[in-house]
C-alpha cells in the first residue's frame, strides 16, 4: 500500500468511488428494464455517439432484432419504444466512459506533479486493471445474451458485479489511507477481535452479493412473493437436491440470498458489544450504531423487495445500500487494523 498521505488524492478516491458505485446501481436500473442487450456491438470509441438520423436508428434497430431477445419477447416493439432502451444503455456505457477518464487523467496529473509518487504507482496501476477488466466483463456479460437466449449468464453477470465492487473497495481503502494513515507493514501486530468479526462480515457481505447477483441474472427474486414463506414452505423440498443447485437453481439461490444475509444481523450487534465493552473511541461506537441502522435497512428493503415483486425503485434502493454497508465494512476494519497496528 502507499506510504504518502494527500487530501486531493483522497478526495479524487473517494469520488471516483461513488461513481463507480453510482454505475452499479444504474447497472441495476438497466437491466431491470431489459435494456442491456439493446446495443449488440462493443464500439469503445465510436460507440460514444449515438445513431444519428432515422435510417441510422432503422439499421441499428434491424440489428437488434435479430437477438433472441426481441424474437422471444420484445417482437412488435417499436423503433421509439427501442430507442428508450438503447439510450439506457447508451448512457450506462458513456458513464463508465467518463469514469475512465475521470481516473486516468487525474492519475497522470497527480503522478505528474509527484502527489503520487511513482513508486507507490502499483496500487492505482491495479486499479487500472481492475476497471478495463469489468468492462471487458461487462461486455463479455452482453454478448452471452445475444447468442441463443434473451438472458445473459448469470456467472458474467455475477463476475461483472463483482470486479466493480472490488474496484470500489480498493479505492475506498486507498482513500481511508490518504484520510487515516497507511499501516505500517514492518508491524507484525496480531487482529483483534473486532478487527476479526469485521473481516468476517466483510466475507459475509461478499457472499451475499455473489448471491444477490446469482438472483438478479436468473431473476429469482421472481421465484416467490411471500416472506418468510418461499413456495409456501419455510424450506421448500429438495433445495439442495444437488450440490450443482447452489450455482444454478434460482429456487436454491434465492433462499440463499433471503436467509445467508442475517448472519449480519447477528455479527454486527456483537462488534458493537465488544467494541462498547472495551471502551473504543467514541467515533467508532457511535459508526456502529450507524452500521446497525444500515444492516437493518438492507434486511428490510430485501423483504420489501420480495413482497413488491422486485419493484425497481426498492431493488436499486436496496442495491445502493448494499453497496454503502460495503464502505462502512472496509471503514471499520481499516479504523480497527489502525488501532492494532499501534
Amino acid at each position: 500500500m502507499p506510504k504518502t498521505q494527500n487530501s486531493a488524492v483522497m478526495k479524487w478516491l473517494f469520488i471516483f468511488a461513488f461513481i463507480v458505485a453510482f454505475l452499479v446501481v444504474f447497472g441495476g436500473f438497466v437491466r431491470l428494464t431489459r435494456s442491456g442487450l439493446s446495443i449488440v456491438e462493443w464500439n469503445p470509441i465510436s460507440g460514444a455517439m449515438p445513431p444519428i438520423g432515422q435510417q441510422a436508428w432503422e439499421e441499428e434497430f434491424a440489428k437488434y432484432q435479430q437477438t433472441p431477445e426481441y424474437q422471444l419477447i420484445n417482437t412488435g416493439m417499436t423503433l421509439n419504444e427501442y430507442e428508450f432502451i438503447f439510450y439506457m444503455e447508451w448512457f450506462h456505457r458513456n458513464i463508465a466512459r467518463l469514469a475512465g477518464l475521470f481516473y486516468a487523467i487525474p492519475l497522470f496529473y497527480f503522478l505528474f506533479k509527484k502527489s503520487i509518487p511513482f513508486k507507490e504507482f502499483g496500487i492505482y496501476f491495479v486499479m487500472g486493471i481492475l476497471f478495463i477488466s469489468q468492462a471487458v466483463a461487462g461486455w463479455i456479460m452482453v454478448a452471452s445474451g445475444l447468442v441463443d437466449r434473451p438472458a445473459v449468464s448469470h456467472f458474467n453477470l455475477t463476475i461483472h458485479l463483482l470486479l466493480a465492487l472490488t474496484l470500489f473497495s480498493l479505492a475506498i481503502w486507498t482513500a481511508l489511507g490518504h484520510k487515516y494513515g497507511f499501516p505500517d507493514s514492518r508491524k507484525k501486530n496480531g487482529w483483534s477481535l473486532p478487527s476479526k468479526l469485521s473481516l468476517i462480515s466483510l466475507i459475509v457481505l461478499f457472499i451475499q452479493i455473489t448471491y444477490g447477483g446469482f438472483t438478479a441474472g436468473l431473476k429469482a427474486g421472481h421465484v416467490s412473493g411471500t416472506w418468510p414463506l418461499m413456495l409456501g414452505s419455510l424450506i421448500p423440498p429438495n433445495l439442495f437436491a444437488s450440490w450443482v443447485n447452489i450455482f444454478e437453481s434460482p429456487q436454491t439461490i434465492v433462499f440463499i440470498h433471503r436467509w445467508f444475509g442475517w448472519l449480519g444481523i447477528i455479527l454486527v450487534p456483537v462488534v458493537f458489544y465488544i467494541v462498547k465493552k472495551q471502551n473504543y473511541p467514541t467515533d467508532i461506537q457511535n459508526g456502529m450504531k450507524w452500521l446497525i441502522g444500515v444492516v437493518a435497512l438492507q434486511i428490510t428493503l430485501g423483504i420489501l423487495t420480495i413482497l413488491s415483486y422486485v419493484n425497481i425503485v426498492i431493488a436499486l434502493i436496496h442495491q445502493a445500500n448494499a453497496i454503502l454497508l460495503l464502505g462502512l465494512a472496509l471503514y471499520f476494519i481499516h479504523r480497527f487494523r489502525a488501532l492494532d497496528t499501534k
